[in-house]
Parts: C-alpha cells; structure tokens; sequence
C-alpha cells in the first residue's frame, strides 16, 4: 500500500509490538505526530515535560519489561535534550530507540533553525544511529533499528529522519518483527577448562552484573549457585537475578559493597563472573582485585573479556546459553568449609546504621515490607541510591532501575513513570535525594497528567548527600557548593502540579505514608527529612584496594 513516511513510521511501530512511546513534538516531527493521531488507539503516546523525561521513561519501560523502549523528539533542541537519556542507556546496555526529525534535506548542513547533526552528536553514545534521507528505506532502517537496538548486548539505536521523508510517499508491506541472534563464539575447549576450573575450586565465588539481568538468566544462575556451592554477590546493575533473602547472597560488591561480598572475593580461588564488566566502582585497584583467585568470565561482548580484569578462562556467549550447557556438565560440588567460612563473615559483618532517629536505610526497610519486596524500584544517584541497594531485597530481576554506569541524576523519576506504563500491575516507587529531585521533578505534571499512579520519595537532607560525604572524609569538611537548604517547599511543588504530597519527619509516619500513598493510586511525593550528615556504609576510597571497605565503627576505632 501506499503511504507516506509518518504513516510508515507508525506501522512499523506497530510491526514491533510497541505500545507505548515517550515523547514531545515540535515542528520537523509533526508528520509523524499526525499519523500518531490517527493511531491514537493502538499506540499510547505519554507527553512528558521534556524530552530528557521522554529519554528516561522508555530506558525504564525497557528496563521493567524487557522490551524495546521508544522516544520520540523534534529536531535540534528537541534531540539534543535527548542526548543524556541515550547515553544512560548506553553505559547500562538498555535496549531504546530514539526516533528523530531534523529540517528537509535540502537545508541539511546549512545551519537551517534548529539543525543539530544529532547522528554526529550521538555517535559515541549510540549501538549504531541512522539518517535516513530517502523514504524507500524508511520502513527496513526502522526494522534494523529495533532488531540491532534488542540483540546481543542490548543498546540504543538513534534514527533521524529529514522532513521531507515523513511527507514523501511510498509503498510499504507488513512484515513481521526480526530479532537478530548472536551465536556463542567460545570452544568446546574453552568449556572444558570452564568446567575444569569450576571443578578444581576449593573457595569459589560468584560475582553476577547487569548481563545476567539482560539475558534472563536469573534461574540458571540459582542453579548454578547451588550446583557449584558457592556465594553470591552482585552488582548495582545485576539486582534480583540471585534472590536477596538467599542465605548465599552475601550483598552489593564494590565502593559501597558489603565487607562480606568484598572480603569473599578477596579470598576465594575462583572468581566467576557472570554479564559482569568488571567497573572501577567494583574493581578498585585492579592489582589488587580477587588477586588469589582464577576468573572465568561469562560475557556477550567479546570486548569486555580482558578488558579491566585479566581473565584466566573466558566464554563468548548469552549467559542463559552458557549456563544452560554448565548446569547439564557440572557434577554437584560441596564446599561447606568455605561457605561455613562466608557465613561466619555475614555474621561478624552485617550492615547497621542508627536506629535511633529517621533514616534512608529504615525509610528502605519499611518500604520492602510494606511492599513484600515486590515493588519497582527506581533510584537517581547519590547516597539514597546505594542505600535503595542495600537494604532492599530484590528478589526478582528488573525490579531495582538506577543508572548504573553514567551515575545519571534526575534519571529515576522519569524511569519510574516508563516502568509503571509498562509494568501497571507492579507498585512503582522512586527514590530520589532532594539533589536529584531538583533536576526533573517538572515529569510530577507528566504523572498528574495522566493520572499515573507512582510514588515519589524524596531523602531530603539539605545538601548534596554523597558529594558532601567525600568532602567530609576527604576534604577537610570544605562544602563547597553542596549545602541546598533554601525556601523550596517540595510538598507545594508536588500540589501544584497536580500530585498529593506527605511530608515524613518521624520514624512512625513512614510506614502510615508509604501505605497511604499506594491506597491513593495516584501520583504522590513522599518528603522524608533526614539528618544532614548521614553517611553510606561501607565505603572504599577511589582505587583503594576492596579489602580496605570501612564504616563508621572503623572511623571511631581509627580516631581512638
């Protein structure tokens, strides 16, 4: 049939399954929000209150449902506002397509109003971008776009598609969606050393990131775990796939990781890390990182393996693939010395905090048991986004969503409202430092707007929590540019535009809150007010060794 590009946009929105785009419209896009209209019943379009919101909110549909995520801008301002929410996606693997429109072709490179090269910007940032200036191969670069931005290690693919190519007309046929598979690329030997190595283990240890998420590994990872006998910890990104309330888990990894988790590696002989990159906030000093341990890494991406970390055994693959394979060819190993050992750790180092008056930690706990732990979770970046996970269990993936590799702030609020379009049957909560909160609190008008049911909590302290706490212990208690206690009532911000607000300054008015705000089932803000000087613990100083984890009791030891 014949149609015109806006049209050939919408149906192959259409072919892919999607539902639900983000996004905001402006003039070099208006074709293709036309044909929106005409398809208003078959494709949900949610206006946020600006495209970086957009950006964020098909990050967290992608995140919550596994599916591809979709945003739509205008050209110039409208794609470069963009720019950050692609490259959130990017660092953490989530599978968006961004879809643009720049000025007509003839104008292209003649600084025409609101020309942006956003291909050229967005090159770094992107698994692979589009121009499309033709609308012949409109339909099939869509059709790649969304099969390139799904496989392998998922990312976000960025199409810009000149004006013209949304008026001009051609034919278009229905086809049906593509997925692209990528092979294993590992050796029958390489499974045999695998295999070899996991066999020979006396203290191994098991260290899952954001790829076991991403493959849907979460049940061969148990599997795994209790086939090998072995401990458990994990990354911010691989939150869920290995059930917090397990007696293996020993917690977070890394700068803000538990002692157990950081202590465990720092021991064991064998290191196995599953979708994992081996980050700086994990590794530390890498000299020092698991330096009595072999490590078989597991990876989609070849590029990852020896990357940060030397590997001495390496499989290319999907990690459920892997793993399937593994758990068949793995006898049942038993080492109930060293987890003996790994339980006396979890006993001698539990996290604590104090108890005596409010704080993100209780206001976290009293969340996972209002909500059974069965929540999304959504988090900015900063303190209150390492306490979210800490002391939250997740026991299932796709429930903690937090930039995990940008460190993005102002990311979780339009994340939250992505994940609840996508996952309307789950409590949607997120968790925001009041830093945070500053930057897009605007998509609260997004929310009431549509009524979409999420909560907002607000950790209010005053200051920019995590940046104040290095400039405590590192910086002689200088707080430069840190202190935010000014007259901004963030209760009548929520009011006026449009969201209940509760205002929490006692420990006994969280839980009457949080229970308040689901009942509601409509957009609400949580402001909670915390001491100013609340730290997260434990802590590892910037490319210190992960055995040198310390917290608070180990400051006043020190002082003594």
């Amino acid at each position: 049939m014949l149609l015109t590009g806006a049209e050939i946009v919408v149906e192959c929105l259409k072919e892919q399954g999607v539902d639900t785009v983000f996004g905001y419209p402006g003039g070099t896009i208006l074709n293709v929000y036309d044909a929106l209209y005409q398809h208003s019943s078959e494709i949900n379009h949610i206006l946020t209150s600006h495209e970086q919101g957009a950006a964020h909110a098909a990050d967290g549909y992608a995140r919550a449902t596994g599916k591809v995520g979709v945003c739509l801008a205008t050209s110039g301002p409208g794609a470069t506002n963009l720019v950050t929410g692609i490259a959130t996606a990017y660092m953490d693997s989530i599978p968006i397509v961004a879809i643009t429109c720049n000025v007509v072709l003839p104008s292209l490179g003649k600084d025409s109003f609101q020309e942006v090269d956003i291909a050229g910007v967005t090159m770094p940032i992107t698994k692979h971008n589009y121009i499309v200036k033709d609308v012949s191969i409109l339909a099939d670069t869509l059709r790649k776009a969304f099969a390139i931005a799904g496989s392998g290690r998922p990312g976000p693919v960025l199409v810009d598609i000149t004006k013209d190519v949304t008026s001009n007309s051609c034919e278009y046929e229905k086809r049906e969606a593509e997925t692209l598979h990528q092979s294993a690329s590992y050796t029958e030997e390489e499974l045999k050393a695998a295999l070899d190595l996991l066999r020979n283990a006396r203290k191994p240890f098991i260290y899952v990131g954001g790829g076991a998420v991403i493959s849907g590994a979460y049940q061969e990872v148990r599997e795994f775990a209790g086939r090998l006998d072995a401990p458990v910890c994990d990354t911010l990104m691989g939150k869920g796939v290995f059930d917090g309330h397990d007696a293996r888990y020993t917690g977070m990894i890394g700068m803000h990781g538990t002692k157990i988790s950081n202590f465990g590696v720092s021991e064991c002989d064998v290191l196995i890390a599953m979708g994992a990159r081996f980050s700086d906030r994990v590794v530390g000093n890498p000299e020092k990182f698991a330096e009595h341990a072999k490590v078989l890494h597991i990876d989609i991406d070849a590029a990852e393996i020896n990357k940060n970390i030397r590997t001495d055994v390496s499989l290319v693959g999907d990690l459920r693939e892997v793993l399937e394979r593994i758990n068949r060819e793995l006898e049942q190993q038993d080492h109930k010395e060293w987890m003996q050992h790994i339980a006396e750790l979890q006993e001698k180092y539990p996290l604590n905090y104090d108890a005596s008056a409010l704080s993100c930690p209780y206001i976290i706990e009293e969340i996972d048991r209002i909500t059974k732990g069965d929540a999304v979770i959504t988090t900015d970046v900063g303190q209150h986004q390492m306490w979210a996970a800490q002391y939250y269990k997740y026991s299932m993936p796709r429930t903690l969503l937090t930039s995990g590799g940008l460190g993005t702030m102002g990311y979780g609020l339009g994340a939250c409202l992505g994940a609840k379009m996508g996952r309307p049957d789950k409590i949607c909560i997120n968790i925001a430092g009041d830093g945070c909160f500053r930057m897009n609190m605007n998509e609260l008008a997004t929310a009431s707007r549509y009524q979409i049911p999420i909560i907002q909590v607000v950790i209010n302290n005053h200051v920019l929590g995590m940046v104040r706490q290095w400039q405590t212990l590192f910086y002689g208690g200088r707080y430069s540019q840190t202190v935010l206690n000014d007259s901004v009532d963030f209760c009548k911000v929520a009011e006026g535009l449009g969201c209940e607000a509760i205002q929490v300054t006692k420990k006994e008015e969280v839980a009457p809150a949080v229970e308040r705000a689901i009942a509601l089932k409509k957009p609400v803000l949580i402001n909670c007010i915390i001491p100013e000087d609340d730290k997260v613990f434990p802590m590892v100083p910037a490319g210190a060794p992960i055995t040198e984890a310390f917290d608070a009791l180990d400051l006043v030891k020190a002082e003594q």
